[in-house]
Parts: structure tokens; C-alpha cells; sequence
């Protein structure tokens, strides 16, 4: 089996990425211009501390061997039957590629939020917590421009992207996404029941094609409420 063992894997740093502080105050549950103590100067020291952060990282596979199997809702890739559901087979139509890809906050942040949430300082904790969830989504924009670019040179497109566990699609199938990124891209390890370590990661595929299309998230496709697509 044709396995790719090689993947593109770059480093960001935090003053690199788009973070919407709004829609992290959203998730903490208010409104920017009602952020009460001490959610305020909490947010402002996270966001000081994730300025140093060292291990925020993504990569990235482009798959030339795929196959949209439309009877069995399933994508394959290198031989590798990935189980997305129909939701998100239908949204990859026209895919002549498809770029696999894991995306991390990083460790140090992740573990510091675990830290504090069991007992240190709950409140902060959480506010790491989402913090942590944001930056791995932006790390997510930052990996799909950049691929974006790199497949606009040969007159393609690229979908949303789409990850295990959402619309459908069997978490199990981390195990198979990991195979074709080296097993532990970013750093990034697997538990035997598929959640990621660092919790604040994601993963997931990215359709490239001349036909495919890049949308407005779709917010019927899927049941996540803390989706930082949500407005």
C-alpha cells in the first residue's frame, strides 16, 4: 500500500494568525462591549502568553490518487477508505485532490489549560481553553490559504475544509488521516478511541479541483454549537 510518508509541516507564530477576540468573548458567553471582570484581564493575559508560544503548527498532504465513491458515501485516498458520510462526499464533488491536514495550537498551551481547569484557576483555564480553540482553527485559514495559493498556479479551487467526527463522519478514520501525514504530524499524537493529543488540534480534508467551490459554512450541514463559523 502506497502510504505517503512525507508531508509539508510549517511552524506559526501567534502574531501570524487572524484570532477574532470577539468571537472568542462570544464563546465565553458575552458580548464585547459586556466582557466583565475577570473574563477581561484574563483574555489580555492569555493572549500576552500565547504571544511566546513556540509549538503552534500544521501539515499538510496534497493526494493525487482519490476516488469519490458515491454509493458508499466514502472518499478514497491512496487506496485508504475514509467513511465521510454523504453530507460531506456531496460537498467534495468534483474533487480532483484532496489535501489531508492536521492543525495545533500546540502542547504547551493545551496542557497549561488542562492545568488550570482541574484545579489551579478554573476561570483562566477556560479562557485558555477557548483561546486554545481558536488558534487551531486560525492555524486551519492559515494551512487553507496557503494551499489556496499553492493550487491556483494549476487553475484549481478548493472546498471548506472538513473534519472527522462532524457530518457524519467516523472519527475512527483519524487513524487513517494520521497514516497518510507520518503518523505524527505537528507533533500531534492519536488515542486508541481517535482524539488527538494536544486537545486544542484539528484535522481534517480540503477538496482541490477546477470544479470544486469554497462556501459560506453551511451551518445546517452539521449539529457543533461552539463552531467558531456560528456568527
Amino acid at each position: 500500500m502506497n502510504i505517503v510518508k512525507t508531508a509539508t509541516e510549517l511552524k506559526f507564530h501567534f502574531i501570524d494568525l487572524v484570532i477574532d477576540r470577539d468571537q472568542i468573548i462570544k464563546l465565553l458567553g458575552y458580548s464585547s462591549d459586556r466582557l466583565p471582570e475577570p473574563f477581561g484581564s484574563y483574555l489580555e493575559e492569555a493572549i500576552r502568553d500565547c504571544s511566546h508560544l513556540k509549538d503552534i503548527g500544521g501539515t499538510y498532504q496534497i493526494i493525487e490518487e482519490v476516488e469519490l465513491v458515491g454509493r458508499r458515501s466514502s472518499i478514497l485516498a491512496n487506496h485508504l477508505e475514509f467513511k465521510v458520510g454523504r453530507t460531506i462526499r456531496k460537498e467534495l464533488e468534483g474533487a480532483e485532490k484532496l489535501a489531508f491536514f492536521v492543525c495545533t495550537a500546540g502542547a504547551t498551551l493545551s496542557n497549561k489549560a488542562v492545568s488550570m481547569l482541574k484545579g489551579e484557576d478554573p476561570v483562566l483555564g477556560y479562557v485558555y481553553d477557548i483561546l486554545g480553540g481558536a488558534i487551531a482553527e486560525a492555524v486551519g485559514d492559515k494551512l487553507q490559504q496557503l494551499i489556496r495559493q499553492r493550487v491556483k498556479k494549476d487553475g484549481c479551487n478548493i472546498t471548506n475544509r472538513y473534519s472527522p467526527g462532524y457530518c457524519h463522519w467516523d472519527v475512527s478514520d483519524q487513524h487513517k488521516l494520521f497514516r497518510l501525514l507520518g503518523g505524527s504530524p505537528s507533533g500531534v499524537s492519536l488515542t486508541p478511541s481517535s482524539l488527538m493529543n494536544p486537545v486544542k488540534s484539528i484535522s481534517g480534508v480540503i477538496g482541490i479541483g477546477k470544479d470544486v467551490h469554497f462556501r459560506e459554512y453551511q451551518c445546517d450541514l452539521c449539529q457543533m454549537k461552539n463552531c467558531f463559523y456560528k456568527k
